[in-house]
């Protein structure tokens, strides 16, 4: 009899990161199995095929050989209960398969809130291939659309839909977009770069329903203030939750995720969960429990590849980091920023006065130490900002550093003698910029 596989349920970036990490050191049978599509692809670039940047095939990173080739072998179906005793699955087709070990990466699930009206035709979130196919079907359709909640997300699908000429309002529960992330004037530049995007940005406005037609599609919604806003298309992005809901009827731990330990593991033997369904017990100092993003899922499928092949290890996330666009903005986060300053933390702000080009640092007022960084419209390079918190420099030293900061110069303009500028000006210093040092950068990105 062939020996079980190590089954993996879900191929978005966490499964399958662990998936190809896992045969670099073993040979042992492997099975991904995944609901939404055969063959794993680059979620974030899923709004470019609409846009019509890309094709859809341009978004799978594999060519259809290479999981063959591997010996990865794909099936799509449906999980619908786990027996963690017999270590077996089931799939909705009544299948039982059984396991070595199971992966659980099921990924997210759009937040509904209970809206009256949330679920007529034309009423979606926004995360899977599904999700695009079916946007796609009611764009031809859509003149007007609104979408709820004020997050990354939101903002692709503001920017999707404005690119099909559509009319978008954008309603924000909080009265300035992101501003439970993002410090005040960051905030302010987002918001006033989705109004000059021709944006109908909403602000302290909540969804009270959503109205239907006699075809049972949405035909208007109705705000918190009773007003009704005529549209087609209702985007619900009010965040996202872990896709557990399977797991109901199991003996799995679960809380909002799939509750793990720093090893990845479960309370049952032989159960790991990693992405953005698992939630950590115990996480690390300055993470959270959950963290929906992709690098997180890429770190957490490497690291339980090094425990399933024999080298146990805990995972480590190290310093947060993030990236996002809003349209044509670029934003970066490396470290903590908070969104309003409190006890010790303090904010050095620096906008160029006609761009959208905006920098914020943060550190401690006490001993200077550089805390964190957010950036728009500068491209920065994140393993010397990671090594300086790792080194924990001061916030002096990170504005002698931002030349060798900057990641491609040569292409954009640079602003470091203007955010120098102002710098000295607030801190009564007289600091000076270090020449740019091929020897710095690549002392701190070679491995």
């Amino acid at each position: 009899m062939d020996a079980p596989p190590i089954i993996v349920v879900g191929n978005g970036i966490s499964g399958v990161t662990f998936a190809r990490h896992f045969r670099k050191n073993s040979t042992k049978p492997l099975l991904i199995i995944s609901k939404e599509t055969p063959y794993f692809f680059s979620r974030t670039a899923l709004m470019y095929v609409y846009m019509g940047h890309l094709r859809w095939e341009d978004t799978q990173p594999y060519e259809r050989n290479f999981w063959k080739k591997n010996k990865l072998d794909l099936l799509q179906g449906t999980v619908t209960h786990i027996n963690p005793k017999e270590k077996k699955i089931t799939l909705s087709d009544e299948s039982i398969l059984s396991y070595d070990s199971l992966v659980i990466a099921t990924g997210s699930l759009p937040n509904k809130f209970g809206w009256p009206g949330e679920n007529l035709t034309g009423v979606q979130g926004f995360y899977s291939k599904q999700d695009l196919d079916s946007l796609e079907d009611f764009s031809a359709t859509t003149n007007e659309a609104v979408i709820v909640g004020g997050g990354l997300i939101g903002v692709e699908l503001a920017e999707m839909l404005h690119s099909r000429g559509k009319k978008v309002t954008f309603l924000v529960r909080e009265n300035s977009f992101w501003n439970n992330v993002l410090p005040k004037g960051e905030s302010e530049l987002i918001n006033q770069h989705l109004l000059k995007h021709g944006i109908d940005l909403r602000l302290s406005t909540n969804l009270s329903e959503i109205i239907e037609d006699k075809t049972g599609r949405v035909k208007a919604i109705r705000t918190d203030s009773g007003e009704i806003i005529s549209c087609q298309f209702v985007g619900l992005t009010a965040g996202v939750k872990p896709n557990i809901d399977f797991l109901k009827n199991t003996d799995i731990a679960t809380n909002r995720g799939i509750l793990v330990n720093k090893y990845l593991e479960t309370n049952q033997t032989s159960i790991y969960a990693i992405g953005d369904c698992s939630e950590q017990q115990e996480p690390q100092v300055g993470r959270r429990p959950i963290e929906a993003v992709w690098y997180t899922g890429r770190m957490m499928g490497e690291t339980l590849a090094q425990t399933l092949t024999g080298n146990k290890k805990a995972y480590r996330p190290g310093h947060w980091f993030n990236s996002a666009k809003f349209f044509d903005i670029e934003y970066q986060t490396y470290g903590l920023v908070a969104a309003q300053t409190e006890n010790f933390e303090k904010h050095f702000h620096w906008k160029h006065p006609i761009e959208n080009v905006a920098i914020t640092i943060a550190y401690d007022q006490n001993t200077k130490q550089f805390l964190g960084i957010n950036t728009f419209g500068i491209r920065m390079r994140h393993e010397l900002f990671d090594q300086m918190l790792y080194e924990k420099k001061s916030i002096f030293y990170v504005i002698e550093q931002l030349a060798n900061c900057n990641f491609d110069p040569e292409f954009f303009e640079s602003f470091e003698e203007e955010i120098l500028q102002k710098f000295n000006k607030e801190f009564n210093t007289e600091i000076k910029l270090k020449k740019k040092s091929w020897k710095v950068i690549f002392k701190n990105i070679m491995p």
